[in-house]
């Protein structure tokens, strides 16, 4: 997975549940300045799984590609990332 960039997500909304296209990720909390400590999680063969630090839910979904997320906008990238 060396190649491949890690999507990150965050729950600025602070909803209970967000589904992903991806099984390995990064979970920040909240968007910096508010983050916890970025926690890679990855749910092998589960549906899901719980940050242990905000307790967000999150729920592989198939159909969305790695980086998107259920609601929209859970996504974070750095700043000078997205430039």
């Amino acid at each position: 997975m060396a190649d491949q960039v890690i999507p990150h997500f965050q729950n600025d909304g602070g909803v209970e549940t967000i589904r992903i296209g991806a099984r390995e990720f990064m979970c920040i909390g909240a968007t910096p300045p508010f983050d916890h400590p970025h926690v890679f999680l990855d749910m092998g063969a589960d549906a899901s799984i719980v940050c242990p630090y905000c307790s967000t839910h999150y729920v592989h979904d198939a159909e969305l590609a790695p980086g998107v997320s259920d609601p929209a906008g859970c996504l974070w990238a750095p700043a000078e990332a997205a430039e």
